[in-house]
């Protein structure tokens, strides 16, 4: 598969995408922790690599970045209603979920473009970076949503009347 920009909305959309992770390591303020970790990017690879490769691609002074590399990002069209809001949202975002190795290095293991991974991440005590969706992905999530995703209109519940079904006036 190649990871070429998606320009033709009637072409072929790949099936999924190999990305990288930029994570940024600089000194903390806090006595308790000696670093600070975030994630600063996602990247399109456009070449094959080892999985969790993990390899430093810039230092200036005690800020360190590193490239994890090796991930598959794949959509799924369970989660098309998920895409479709994160593309609407002002800054649409990647989503890197991340796990604390023995020495307290978060590290990467799951990217996701759906706000319910995500949050789902979250309410387990996952660490979720938000870092903004390259633009080759944008259109390919985009695409995506096109091929996959249909509204459906919202409709008021009815509400039921249960002094009907019980034979008399609610006892309360």
């Amino acid at each position: 598969m190649s990871e070429k920009p998606v320009d033709d909305l009637n072409g072929p959309a790949p099936t999924d995408f190999s990305l990288s992770v930029v994570m940024q390591r600089s000194p903390a303020t806090s006595p308790w922790q000696t670093y600070l970790w975030e994630a600063v990017g996602v990247t399109a690879a456009p070449w094959e690599s080892a999985p969790q490769a993990v390899s430093l691609v810039h230092q200036q002074g005690e800020i360190c970045h590193y490239l994890y590399s090796g991930f598959r990002l794949q959509l799924h069209a369970d989660e098309c209603e998920s895409y479709y809001h994160n593309l609407c949202s002002p800054t649409p975002r990647c989503f890197v979920m991340a796990r604390e190795n023995g020495e307290g290095t978060p590290v990467p293991f799951l990217l996701s473009l759906s706000f319910d991974q995500a949050n789902a991440c979250e309410e387990v005590d996952e660490t979720v970076y938000a870092v903004a969706m390259p633009p080759e992905l944008y259109r390919w999530c985009e695409l995506f949503v096109l091929n996959h995703f249909v509204p459906e209109k919202r409709q008021k519940r009815r509400l039921t009347d249960w002094r009907k079904e019980t034979g008399g006036s609610a006892a309360l």
